[in-house]
C-alpha cells in the first residue's frame, strides 16, 4: 500500500527569512497539492547559540505573506508533533543510543582541545578536515562505564570504512560517494543536543515524510542521512534536490550581491504573488514559454520532469517586470488597498511624522520632506563628492560601509538605541571621527546632507531598506576614482 504524500519544509530560525527558503517551501507545497498530500512546517532549532524567537515568528509570517501555508506546524499542531525540535529534545537521545547498542554508532570521548590540534595537525599534513576515529576502537563496557561516570562525550556515526553509499535522485538519478570521503560524523553533542543530522533524519522518519525536497547544497549531506536510515533499518524517503538561486556570475545567491530577505521585497513593494511566480521560474518551466500564472495554475500541471538543473539566475530585473504585470492589471481600487498596507497607513506616517513635523509649514511640505522614507533605491550620483570620510581612499571607506553593515547585522534589533550604539562603538574601534561616519551614514540612507535625527531615521526607514542602501553605497563609493 502506497503512503499518503507527506513532504516538509524544515528552516532554521537564525536571521530574516530567506528566499530560499520561499523558493524551496514553494515546490514542496505545489507538488503536495498536486498528489493531494500534506505540507508541513517544522523548526529547527537545536542551533542554541542562533536560533532567534522573533526570526520564527518572521518566518511565519513571510511565507503566509507569499500564500505558502501549511497543514501541519509549529502554530497549527498536527498529529506528528511537537514540529519544534527543541521541543524535542528527549526524542534524540533514545535513537543515538539505540545506535550505539546496535554499533552503528559510539561514544567518543576526545576534548575540545585535542579536536582543535587535530585539525590543526591535518592541515599541516594537507589531508581533508575530519575525525581519526580514535575512540571508535574503545572497548563497548569502558565506553558504557566512562559515560555512566559523567565523562563528557559525544556519540559519533560508525561510517562503514569502505565501499560505496549509493541513492537516487529524483532529478539526479543515482548519485554515488565513496564510504572512505564520509566522516564519523557526530550524531549527539556533548550537551545532549542532536546535530542537524541526526535530528532530521529521525523527524523526518517519525513525521511520515515521504519526499525531501530541499536545495542541491545539501547534497553532500545525503550520504551521512542515506547512512543514517540504513543503520536504523528505516525506509528512506524519495530525494529530490532543487537547483541553487544563483547571482548573476553563478556563485550562490548571497545577500552581498543580492537582496536574500524575503521582507526586503514585501518592504520595497514587491506583490506576493509576483515574487512567488519568479521563484517558480527558478528551474522550472510552465511550458509554452509561459511566465506569468499563479500557484494553482502551477500545481495543476506540476511535474518533476519540467525542472531544469542549470543554475536559475536571480535576475532583479526579471522579477520587476513581473511585479509591474501584476501592479498594472489590477483595479485603482485594488492598487491603493495595496498602497495603504505598504506604506501608505496610519501606523507607519505616525512612525514618520515626529521626524519631519518642525520641517513642514504647510502639508505639502510632506512629501519632498519624507521623501526617502518612501523611495527605494537612491541615486547618489549628486552627493558623489560628499561620500567620504576625512582623507580616506574611496576604496577604505567602501569597505569600513561593509564592515560596519555586518556589524549592524548582527544586532537582535533594529532600534534607534542600538544602532547609535553599535555606531559608536565601530568608530572608537576603527578609530574614525564619529561625526565624519555619521553624516556618511546619513548621507548614504536619505540622500540627503541635512535630514531628521539619523539613527531613529534609520529604524523608521527600516532595516531591509537601509542594508540595500549602505550596501550599494558601498558599491557606489567603490568605483569612484
Amino acid at each position: 500500500m502506497t503512503k499518503p504524500t507527506r513532504v516538509r519544509i524544515a528552516p532554521s530560525p537564525t536571521g530574516d527569512p530567506h528566499v530560499g527558503t520561499a523558493y524551496i517551501a514553494l515546490f514542496n507545497y505545489v507538488f503536495a497539492k498536486k498528489v493531494g498530500g500534506k505540507f508541513v512546517l517544522r523548526i529547527e532549532d537545536t542551533d542554541r547559540t542562533r536560533a532567534r524567537a522573533d526570526s520564527e515568528a518572521m518566518i511565519f509570517d513571510a511565507l503566509k505573506w507569499c500564500g505558502l501555508t501549511w497543514d501541519e506546524g509549529p502554530d497549527v499542531g498536527g498529529p506528528f508533533g511537537p514540529y519544534r525540535q527543541s521541543e524535542r529534545f528527549d526524542i534524540y537521545g533514545k535513537y543515538a543510543e539505540e545506535l550505539v547498542e546496535k554499533k552503528k554508532a559510539y561514544r567518543c570521548f576526545c576534548t575540545t582541545e585535542r579536536l582543535a590540534a587535530l585539525r590543526v595537525q591535518r592541515r599541516q599534513q594537507k589531508l581533508p578536515p575530519g575525525y581519526d576515529r580514535r575512540c571508535r576502537t574503545l572497548d563497548p563496557e569502558e565506553s558504557a562505564k566512562r559515560a555512566a561516570e559523567g565523562e563528557a562525550h559525544t556519540v559519533r556515526l560508525a561510517t562503514p570504512l569502505e565501499g560505496v553509499t549509493v541513492y537516487e535522485d529524483k532529478l539526479r538519478g543515482p548519485v554515488e560517494f565513496q564510504n572512505t570521503q564520509v566522516d564519523d560524523q557526530v550524531l549527539l553533542k556533548s550537551d545532549g543536543f542532536p546535530t542537524y543530522h541526526l535530528a532530521n533524519v529521525v523527524d523526518d522518519h517519525l513525521m511520515e515524510i515521504t519526499h525531501v525536497i530541499r536545495a542541491e547544497e545539501w547534497i553532500s549531506s545525503t550520504p551521512k542521512h542515506v547512512l543514517l536510515y540504513q543503520s536504523f533499518g528505516w525506509d528512506q524517503p524519495e530525494w529530490i534536490h532543487m537547483p541553487l538561486l544563483r547571482n548573476s556570475d553563478k556563485s550562490k545567491i548571497s545577500k552581498r550581491k543580492n537582496p536574500v530577505s524575503i521582507n526586503y521585497y514585501k518592504d520595497a513593494g514587491v506583490l506576493p504573488e509576483a515574487l512567488v511566480n519568479f521563484l517558480a521560474n527558478m528551474g522550472w518551466s510552465y511550458g509554452d514559454d509561459r511566465e506569468k500564472f499563479t500557484v494553482p495554475e502551477m500545481a495543476e500541471v506540476f511535474s518533476w520532469d519540467k525542472v531544469s538543473l542549470g543554475a536559475p539566475v536571480f535576475n532583479g530585473e526579471k522579477l520587476q517586470w513581473l511585479n509591474e504585470k501584476y501592479i498594472h492589471e489590477k483595479s485603482y481600487e485594488e492598487i491603493v488597498d495595496l498602497l495603504m498596507g505598504w506604506r501608505f497607513n496610519r501606523d507607519h506616517l505616525l512612525k514618520v511624522l515626529p521626524l519631519v513635523r518642525e520641517r513642514i509649514k504647510r502639508l505639502d511640505d510632506f512629501i519632498p520632506a519624507a521623501a526617502f522614507f518612501f523611495d527605494g533605491d537612491l541615486d547618489y550620483k549628486g552627493i558623489a563628492e560628499k561620500l567620504k570620510i576625512g582623507d580616506l581612499k574611496k576604496t577604505q571607506v567602501a569597505k569600513l560601509v561593509k564592515e560596519l553593515l555586518e556589524n549592524y547585522e548582527a544586532l537582535p534589533d533594529w532600534e534607534a538605541e542600538a544602532l547609535q550604539q553599535a555606531s559608536r562603538d565601530f568608530c572608537e574601534a576603527k578609530e574614525v571621527k564619529t561625526k565624519h561616519l555619521f553624516m556618511l551614514l546619513r548621507l548614504l540612507v536619505t540622500g540627503r546632507k541635512a535630514s531628521p535625527p539619523l539613527f531613529e531615521t534609520m529604524e523608521v526607514v527600516g532595516k531591509e531598506l537601509c542594508r540595500r542602501r549602505l550596501r550599494q553605497g558601498a558599491e557606489f563609493i567603490s568605483k569612484q576614482k
